[in-house]
């Protein structure tokens, strides 16, 4: 995580969620660059699903589709906390990368 707050605001918000699929969150997490907690998180959903996706429809991808997301989620949830106003446009920009992903 960038911050203590961030790592924060992600143990509250992922708090529950099924083990295996938060410690890939994590994984798809800490692979991004520093930056925004609301723009690690869409980065890290279009990774997920950019694995997910070249997986194919295996068992394998089943598990990186559910980290993108619980990560594309997060991302929007992070954004209209932070910027209600911008939640629009940063929920059409991540639907624009994951038609290119898929």
């Amino acid at each position: 995580m960038s911050t203590v707050a961030d790592a924060e605001w992600f143990t509250n918000h992922t708090t529950g969620a099924p083990a295996q699929l938060r410690r890939q969150v994590v994984a798809y997490l800490e692979a991004t660059p520093a930056g925004l907690l609301s723009d690690r998180l869409a980065a890290a959903g279009n990774a997920a699903l950019h694995t997910a996706t070249a997986a194919g429809r295996t068992r394998a991808a089943a598990i990186d589709l559910l980290a993108a997301d619980a990560l594309i989620t997060l991302a929007l949830l992070a954004t209209a906390e932070r910027s209600p106003a911008t939640l629009a446009a940063a929920a059409a920009e991540l639907r624009q990368r994951a038609a290119v992903a898929a």
